[in-house]
Formats: structure tokens, C-alpha cells, sequence
């Protein structure tokens, strides 16, 4: 029998599924919406002027200073990568699995990537000083005649952003190509040649479906495995050194689990109030929200067994300087982020294995934000804590946050958020393609189901 999830969408037309997800992209902004974009501006300007600031004084104002050299500008840009990391992943792997409830999140993931790779790749240059020399990481004939460390993190970062970004922006760009057609032939004036260039053509006959879905499954699983290797490669930044608490095995596996963890955090964070704001409420239900709360669970039951395998292995290999690295995790001077952290990201999830929170909007908000808190700390712990206690205790040495490091993280969520809000004004936020195609399957399995009622009552009539 199948799910009443399955057959809802039978209730609606295809005009019907137009105009609901087309109504943002085809009428004026609302005041709501001009004041959420007007508030991440002025974050962004608040991020502009401490950039300033550092730019004009020097680093010294950041706090980074020895042996932390290493603080908020490198946690933000892990903490972003991670973020960007899961969201094709996420859309990808629904798609490879067929997930009934994948169109009410596929686009909003696969914007949430594009926008944190380029939110992410900001912090690297950030990171230099010196950012109007940032081409020099770029391993390219010039006239300086030298070549890139290969040896690098910094070049491992540019060769995983370089190439994550590619096959996401084609993957994202791909998926909504029908819906630019659409779009072309509703709108009018100047939308009409933008959408009609964006569009490449489509008319949605069966020689452009065909290689179209092909090439589109194709890319999912590129992407899949592809996910998996990157991120592992900014792990790397921190496995490939020998200081205690970093050289750790367990690190590529650890680091992919944990950005699929904040990434699914993140798209509840950013499609329960599109849900809301929006009035998708008959594409987005509860059920569907129900099902990622789900997946959270299990995403974070993998995190909280990667902390108690480090701090087993730590305590397990007798190792002087790996048990008080983790021993100063715990009990140094940054033990309230490591708490606070241990507390968002194992037990705040619990939660969720009550009927009651899963299906709470509220309850679903609070713990994905709380949730996005933890690891944004957690990545703050590994970096901070891990420089803060080196292997001599003559060069410890703490950090200590600044205004102009956190109006630089002010800036990258406003950033962020300026380039997801001018998304859902300018592109469909669900793919009217896969809603219009369950709505298809919905009624073709509702006709089969009526059919299969009528014998059954004419089989008992005739006996």
C-alpha cells in the first residue's frame, strides 16, 4: 500500500505547481524580504570595514600571534567548506536513491554549496595578509619563475575548492535548466532573454531528455565519491602535521561525517523559513522535514562515536603528549567551547528522537541552529586548542577573539545569506522539473489504485 506522502501530490495540477513555486521569482520582493536582504548588507559592511582595518594596520589586529597562527580565519573557512561539502552530497545520494521527499530539498542544498564555496574561498586569502598577492598560490607559468609548495595546506585548499566548485556548479546549473525554459516562457522584456540564454534551448522534447538524465546521473555519482575525496583533502590540512591531537587517522572519516552533519543542520536552517516566508507548506511538509530530522540522528550518532574514538585512541596509545593534548581540550582554557560543543552536537540531536520535536517547526529551527553553533566550535577547538598546547610548554600560548576577526565572521554569514536571498528572488527554490514528475507518478498511481478498487468491487458483484 502506498504511503499517503506518496499520493498527496495527486491533489494538485501542473498549473498549480508553477505558480506556487514560480509566485517569489515572478512578483515584486516583500518588505520582508527587502529588510532580510537589507540586514545581511549591512553584516556584510560590518565585515568590509574590519577587512579594512586589517588590511590598513597589519594582522596584528586579528589576534592571530604565535603558536596560534591558525584561529577564527581558517575555522571559518573549514567550518564553510564543511557546509559547501554536504549539500551536493545531500542531493546527490536522494537522487541516486530515488528519496521521495529529495525535490523539497535538492535546490535550497545545492545553493547552500555554491554560496559556502564562495564564502569559504574568501578566508584563505583572508588568511595571507597580504591579499592582493593571493594568485601567487596558484601553481601557473609566471614571471616570478618559482612554483607553488606543493607541500602546502594552502595549495591542498585551492586545488579542493577549485574542483568541488566546478562539478557542483555544473551539477546545480544543470538540474535547473528546465526550469529557466519556464521561466523564459512566462516572463517577458529583458527576464525573458535572460531566462531564454540560461535556458540553452530546452523545449522538453524526448531527444533532450534523454541525454539530459543520463548526463544528470552521471554527475550525481561523480559527485558522490567526489565529496568524499575533497573533504578529505582539507582534513589533510591538519592529519599530514605531527602535532599532537592533529596527526590523527581517524580525521578524513571524522571530517566527512561532520560536514554532513552541519550541512543537513544548515538546510533545515534555510528551508524552514523559506517553507514559511514563501507558503510552501504543500511542497515542503512536515514529513519531509521529518525525514531529514531523521537523518540528522544518524549523521550525529557518527560524530559523537568519532569524538569517544579520539579520545580512546589518545588515552589507548600511552602517548604523553596525545593525552594531554586531549586532556587540555577538555579541562584547559577552552574548555566552555569544548562542552558547548560536546553538548550541541551529541545530546541537542537527541531530540529529535521525540515524535513531538521532529514535527515541531520551532523545534526543528532551534536544534539545526544549535546544531550549526556545535560545529562551527568544533572546528574552532580542533584549531585553537590543538596550536594552543604544542609539544614544548615554554611555546604555549593563547588566543584571545577580536573585533575585527568577528566582524569578519559577521560579514561571511551576511555574505552568505545576500547570496542565497538574491537566489530565491532570481531562480525557482524547488525544482519544478522532479515536483511536476511526482505530481505525474502521484496520479498514475492514483488511477491504478482506483482501477484495481472498480475489478475488485465487480469480482465481488459477480460472485
Amino acid at each position: 500500500m502506498p504511503l499517503r506522502s506518496e499520493i498527496e501530490p495527486a491533489r494538485f495540477t501542473l498549473r498549480e505547481v508553477s505558480d506556487e513555486i514560480l509566485r517569489p521569482v515572478e512578483a515584486p520582493p516583500s518588505m520582508r524580504y527587502l529588510l532580510g536582504l537589507a540586514f545581511s548588507l549591512l553584516c556584510v559592511a560590518i565585515g568590509v570595514a574590519a577587512w579594512g582595518r586589517q588590511l590598513y594596520i597589519g594582522m596584528g589586529v586579528s589576534g592571530v600571534a604565535w603558536p596560534v597562527m591558525w584561529a577564527m580565519y581558517i575555522t571559518c573557512f573549514v567550518f564553510w567548506i564543511g557546509i559547501a561539502h554536504s549539500g551536493t552530497l545531500i542531493s546527490a545520494i536522494l537522487y541516486l536513491f530515488r528519496a521521495k521527499f529529495r525535490p523539497s530539498f535538492s535546490r535550497a542544498s545545492e545553493a547552500m554549496t555554491i554560496f559556502a564555496i564562495a564564502t569559504a574561498g574568501l578566508f584563505p586569502i583572508l588568511h595571507l595578509g597580504r591579499a592582493w598577492r593571493f594568485y601567487w598560490v596558484f601553481p601557473y607559468p609566471n614571471e616570478r619563475r618559482i612554483w607553488v609548495n606543493f607541500r602546502s595546506p594552502l595549495v591542498l585548499d585551492i586545488f579542493a575548492i577549485s574542483t568541488y566548485l566546478t562539478v557542483s556548479l555544473i551539477f546545480w546549473y544543470l538540474g535547473m535548466v528546465p526550469d529557466f525554459a519556464e521561466l523564459r516562457d512566462r516572463a517577458l522584456g529583458w527576464r525573458r532573454t535572460l531566462y531564454g540564454v540560461l535556458s540553452l534551448g530546452w523545449v522538453g522534447s524526448l531527444r533532450q531528455k534523454a541525454p539530459f538524465l543520463k548526463l544528470y546521473i552521471l554527475l550525481a555519482g561523480l559527485a558522490t565519491p567526489l565529496v568524499l575525496s575533497v573533504h578529505t583533502m582539507v582534513s589533510w590540512d591538519f592529519a599530514l602535521s605531527l602535532l599532537p591531537g592533529w596527526h590523527e587517522e581517524i580525521f578524513p572519516p571524522y571530517f566527512v561525517a561532520g560536514a554532513i552533519f552541519s550541512g543537513l543542520a544548515m538546510v533545515l536552517t534555510l528551508v524552514i523559513p523559506l517553507r514559511h516566508f514563501f507558503h510552501f507548506e504543500k511542497h515542503i511538509t512536515m514529513d519531509h522535514l521529518e525525514a531529514l530530522a531523521k537523518l540528522i540522528i544518524l549523521t550525529s550518532s557518527i560524530v559523537a562515536y568519532s569524538y569517544a574514538s579520539e579520545y580512546f585512541t589518545a588515552w589507548y596509545s600511552g602517548d604523553t603528549y596525545e593525552r594531554t593534548a586531549y586532556f587540555l581540550r577538555a579541562f584547559g582554557h577552552y574548555w566552555k567551547p569544548f562542552w558547548l560543543m560536546s553538548v550541541c552536537n551529541v545530546l541537542v540531536p537527541l531530540l529529535f528522537f521525540f515524535r513531538r520535536v521532529r514535527r515541531s517547526l520551532v523545534g526543528l529551527l532551534v536544534v539545526s541552529i544549535l546544531i550549526n553553533v556545535g560545529m562551527f566550535l568544533e572546528r574552532l577547538v580542533i584549531i585553537v586548542t590543538t596550536l594552543a598546547y604544542s609539544f614544548d610548554p615554554g611555546s604555549w600560548g593563547l588566543w584571545h577573539l577580536t573585533w575585527v576577526e568577528a566582524g569578519i565572521v559577521i560579514g561571511s554569514f551576511g555574505w552568505f545569506m545576500t547570496l542565497f536571498l538574491l537566489f530565491v528572488q532570481f531562480a525557482p527554490s524547488l525544482p519544478m522539473a522532479e515536483v511536476k514528475r511526482d505530481v505525474l507518478e502521484a496520479k498514475d498511481m492514483v488511477a491504478t489504485l482506483s482501477a484495481a478498487h472498480l475489478l475488485s468491487e465487480e469480482t465481488v458483484h459477480a460472485a
